[in-house]
């Protein structure tokens, strides 16, 4: 909202200067972005006439006047504007006048004739309005007044962003408001009688979309001037709300919009056929806008017709076939309240966005449209002539704001504000911002007026009591700490602990959308049907993942095309699953990833350049897995996967479920995804590894550890894994681990039969182990072997 200063202070008088305005405004929640001057800078310019105008002998595209500025001489001034003729009031910089831009006023010769001074234009003096000659002031203008007191230009605008939830305050009439509570100074509403209606004509009116458009007025006026000039105060107002001229009509609705709020619309009554209709346009309907552009209108847009054509998309834009122009002589005025949601958005949806639908889509007043009616009648009748028929009116009463009724409880206020303010201050605050209070045994109960449609509940009410009172009034006090210790238990595995291992391990972390490419999930999940978005920020965007490995492997392919070869990528973060019976319908899994490419080591001299391969990663998941310190809970098994290829993948389980899988990237899937080279992924359910054994002490044996080497023949089909593990799945305490460390195939194995060598590690926390203790353990081992796995111990 941009406005004069000078015009506020109309409203409401003040104490204060400019920069104290301003930071009060500021200090109340309406931010103000700007504050400029309404002219350049200049002195020696003031009113005068026009009493001689004749061509200059030796120029034919200059003047030679003498114009009177109320001094005991007439001034001969050489003019080149078209405009200069006799009679006509303007600026003029007398000899000694310096203008914008440190330009001196001097006697200057033009063709052998002398100029003592200089007929001004508004360009000349600083002022941003487009003329194509000089200023032409009222006749009622003084001659020899000063011309910066005549035109009121000591005036600053000031551009304040206002905030969505504050429309009330994109007019003088709602700053007014808020700069007079904000002083505890009383508003001074321009006084003006209604205008008495002449003519019986009327336009009928049938609202076909109530809930959109609740209440709609129109009023005719007839033989109305379009041709009368615009005063020169309206004009001054609007050029310094940055809005420009264009002629009476149009600037007389444009002024009420910024005077009271309220955006209006004329249209010229002879090119309306039959009644107005108020609906929603048809799909594919079109219309010509003010400023010549075709549109083709979507359903769920809000016109206003006639009954044969569209006159103006609600409160937004009026159409060009029946816009007011110079030679309208019948005038139809429209004032009407649209619902927020019916404009919000669609002005946007055209390319569109005008002063009319930044107020309407925010929110306008219910109850203004009868008196800014009336307000612009009266300006119309004083400027352009005319005579007015009655106000034509419909609306549907049900579906217009109600008035809300809030509770303020004095406990809850003193505890958001920290601070207890005075009964009668809050009974004042809340008066002043217009509503209907009622004291109450626990605090207040207020009424809210018809502009502050944003106040809803109880805490908008302490947040306008807070704002007016000041919240720098209110005392500084020491916070007082009342925190407990958040519950976390010590089994749960934090993610830092897994970033960190894997950062140590040469990897850097990815975040990727969770939004991908329908196509591309497709072949890593085929067998899920995702989500598909209905209003995606791209196509290439439109699906919710199934599997962080999407995102990732265009990550990989990113950095490949920069040169970057040997990449190491984890990532964590959710995938979204349908699901009928979940919360929304969807399942969010929150999943761990990681990807490896290139080569296993960075380049060195002393090391050998090897690509990296599956064992490469299943050791950093493994790793992972014993953070849990319950590794032998989890297992790897050979499986199949869409998107890995065979026999170098794997599932990873827990109890029998499956909980990820690992594995090298299928060679068909690299150039779809534009992969260069061997590409290693895991993905693992996060929920399965979150939790940790927690370690417990013990005493440390004092006794020695002794080794024992087995080899057992097991069937090929056996897990190397399976077998170790166990080892230690015995009742014997003394078996302390197990592990292999050869693996034989050939001479002396029978065929389809493999030899695991297995070192066990035998250790009693009470004695020392005699050969017989270690012998009977072993055997113990052996026969839980033979009877799980047919394995023997090899000849």
């Amino acid at each position: 909202m941009k406005f004069s200063e000078f015009w506020l202070r109309e409203w409401v008088k003040l104490a204060i200067n400019s920069e104290e305005l301003t930071h009060q405004i500021t200090m109340a929640g309406l931010e103000v972005n700007d504050v400029a001057p309404v002219a350049g800078k200049f002195t020696g310019v003031v009113v005068g006439e026009v009493v001689e105008c004749g061509l200059h002998p030796d120029a034919d595209k200059l003047c030679i006047t003498k114009v009177n500025v109320g001094g005991k001489e007439l001034l001969e001034i050489i003019c080149g504007a078209s405009n200069c003729r006799l009679g006509i009031k303007v600026a003029v910089a007398t000899i000694g006048a310096v203008l914008p831009g440190n330009f001196k006023i001097k006697v200057a010769k033009l063709r052998g004739q002398s100029s003592y001074g200089m007929l001004c234009s508004f360009t000349e003096l600083g002022i941003n309005v487009e003329s194509d000659g000089i200023m032409e002031l009222p006749a009622e203008a003084i001659l020899g007044t000063n011309f910066r007191e005549f035109l009121s230009l000591n005036d600053v605008t000031i551009n304040v962003d206002v905030t969505a939830n504050r429309a009330d305050c994109l007019s003088i009439k709602g700053m007014a408001r808020e700069v007079g509570i904000l002083n505890r100074a009383d508003v001074s509403v321009p006084a003006f009688k209604n205008v008495k209606p002449l003519i019986n004509d009327k336009i009928s009116v049938a609202i076909e979309a109530p809930i959109a458009c609740p209440r709609y007025l129109n009023r005719i006026v007839k033989n109305v001037n379009a041709k009368a000039t615009s005063p020169l105060w309206m004009q001054e107002k609007l050029r310094r709300s940055s809005i420009r001229s264009i002629n009476p009509i149009v600037d007389i609705t444009n002024y009420v919009m910024l005077e009271q709020g309220q955006p209006m619309h004329a249209f010229d009554l002879m090119k309306i056929e039959g009644g107005i209709v108020v609906r929603m346009a048809k799909q594919g309907e079109q219309m010509t806008l003010l400023n010549s552009n075709e549109v083709e209108l979507n359903d769920n847009t809000l016109i206003i017709t006639d009954h044969n054509k569209v006159l103006a998309i609600a409160g937004i834009f009026g159409d060009e076939s029946s816009g007011v122009t110079d030679e309208t002589t019948d005038v139809l005025l429209e004032a009407a309240f649209f619902a927020p949601d019916a404009i919000r958005g669609r002005a946007r949806s055209y390319g569109l966005h005008t002063d009319s639908s930044h107020r309407f889509e925010r929110g306008v007043d219910s109850n203004l449209q009868y008196h800014a009616m009336e307000r612009a009648t009266q300006l119309l009748i004083e400027i352009c002539g005319g005579e007015t028929g009655e106000i034509v009116s419909k609306e549907s009463a049900e579906h217009l704001p109600k008035a809300k009724t809030i509770s303020l409880r004095r406990i809850k206020l003193n505890r958001l504000l920290g601070h207890c303010i005075s009964s009668d201050d809050v009974v004042e605050i809340l008066t002043r911002l217009g509503c209907d209070v009622e004291t109450t045994e626990s605090g207040w109960v207020a009424k809210t007026p018809s502009w502050r449609f944003d106040l809803t509940i109880e805490e908008d009410l302490v947040e306008e009591v807070g704002r007016i009172f000041g919240y720098n009034n209110i005392p500084n006090q020491v916070p007082k700490a009342c925190l407990t210790m958040k519950n976390c238990k010590e089994m749960n595995q934090p993610l830092k602990r897994v970033r960190d291992l894997l950062v140590d391990r040469g990897y850097h972390e990815a975040i990727t959308y969770s939004f991908v490419e329908p196509k591309q999930q497709a072949l890593i999940v085929c067998d899920v049907k995702p989500l598909i978005l209905q209003h995606p920020i791209s196509a290439e965007m439109s699906s919710m993942r199934l599997s962080l490995w999407p995102g990732l492997l265009n990550v990989v392919a990113y950095n490949q095309k920069r040169q970057q070869s040997r990449i190491r990528l984890f990532e964590a973060g959710l995938r979204f699953i349908p699901e009928v019976t979940a919360e929304n319908g969807m399942r969010q899994e929150m999943m761990l990833a990681g990807v490896i490419t290139g080569t296993s080591s960075e380049e060195h001299w002393n090391i050998e350049s090897n690509t990296v391969d599956f064992f490469d990663l299943k050791g950093d998941l493994e790793a992972i897995l014993e953070l849990t310190a319950n590794e032998i809970a989890y297992s790897f098994k050979a499986s199949k996967h869409n998107a890995l290829q065979p026999d170098q993948s794997a599932a990873i389980e827990v109890g029998g479920k499956i909980i990820g899988h690992i594995g090298t990237v299928h060679p068909k899937l690299e150039p779809l995804f534009g992969l260069n080279g061997r590409t290693i992924v895991f993905e693992i359910e996060w929920a399965a590894i979150n939790q940790r054994i927690i370690p417990e002490a013990i005493m440390i044996s004092k006794f020695p550890a002794n080794r024992r080497d087995i080899a057992v023949i097991v069937a090929d089909n056996v897990e190397s894994v399976a077998v170790v593990r166990a080892c230690l799945g015995t009742s014997n305490a003394l078996i302390q681990s197990s592990q292999l460390f050869d693996l034989y195939t050939g001479k002396g194995v029978e065929y389809g039969k493999k030899s695991l060598t297995i070192t066990l590690t035998l250790q009693s926390a009470e004695r020392t182990l005699e050969e017989n203790d270690i012998s009977e353990s072993v055997a113990e081992v052996i026969k839980h072997l033979g009877n799980k796995f047919n394995a023997h111990l090899r000849d």
